[in-house]
């Protein structure tokens, strides 16, 4: 694979260790839990190009157990609002919750807004996707109509217009792929789309089986043992309305920074370090 030439330095990228819990979660958007108020929180998230704070503050927390593997999310926001709610609508053009799981060859994506619609997409670099290699499979049919090339975010001008910045350059993005039993509750913290009130903001409980990670594994154990380490992307998108005009792109604010406007980059993804510790 090839080396990152753009993007984050790698002392840069954040570290964090994800413990193991004796009980399986109930999902059901509600992080007030005793286990998810035990975990240790990421620091405030960052503007993913400079670094700098986060206008609105958000934290993100991992867990896991045996059977599945758990991502809780703070959002501050003081007026909650959405409108996409058909599922695997263009979430992104909301706020929403973004998830990232890099698999070395793959990578999966999940956008989650404050009604709980999700957008999810599979993702394959395509230098590793040869005939008779493990993806030349039923599941990821490049000629199904819902199989697009992607280069990456905001990134179609002169050199880099057909296939971005990255230097492994295109990916397969696969639009009708599902992780299968994939769990996401939304608890919203105000009144949704009702601007006369002031709220506190939402919070994002997420869980995904291990059995759903084989694609993403690369050779891991599945559930992880002591001291496995996963790439694991967590941030946000948000709108914001200046002068009566809204911000373009959207801020987004990450567990840490890219330094570029680019969440498809899997090298600048935070190290999640697996405990089999209890918490």
């Amino acid at each position: 694979m090839s080396k990152i030439q753009y993007g984050c330095q790698q002392s840069g990228i954040a570290h964090y260790t994800a413990h193991q819990i004796a009980e399986p979660l109930s999902v059901d958007g509600n992080l007030a839990k005793s286990v998810w108020q035990r975990a240790e929180r990421s620091p405030r998230f960052v503007d993913m190009v400079t670094g700098a704070p986060g206008f609105y503050n958000t934290q993100a927390s991992i867990l896991w157990d045996q059977e599945h593997l758990y991502i809780g999310v703070w959002v501050e926001e003081p007026f909650l609002c959405a409108t996409q709610t058909e599922r695997d609508s263009i979430v992104f053009l909301d706020n929403d919750v973004e998830v990232f799981i890099d698999g070395g060859d793959c990578y999966y994506e999940l956008e989650i807004n404050v009604l709980n619609t999700i957008y999810e997409v599979f993702f394959i670099w395509r230098d590793a996707y040869q005939r008779g290699s493990k993806f030349d499979v039923s599941e990821f049919d490049v000629y199904d109509d819902q199989a697009l090339t992607f280069g990456g975010d905001y990134d179609r001008t002169g050199p880099s217009f057909w296939k971005g910045r990255h230097p492994r350059g295109l990916r397969w993005a696969f639009l009708n792929w599902d992780m299968p039993g994939l769990k996401t509750a939304v608890r919203a913290k105000g009144k949704i789309n009702d601007d006369s009130i002031v709220d506190e903001g939402w919070e994002v409980e997420i869980a995904i089986p291990w059995r759903s990670l084989h694609w993403l594994a690369s050779g891991r154990s599945l559930p992880p043992k002591e001291g496995d380490t996963w790439r694991i992307f967590v941030g946000r998108f948000q709108k914001l309305i200046a002068s009566g005009q809204e911000i373009q792109p959207h801020p987004a604010w990450v567990w840490s920074k890219h330094e570029v406007y680019d969440t498809h980059v899997p090298e600048c993804f935070p190290f999640i370090h697996f405990t089999e510790a209890f918490l």
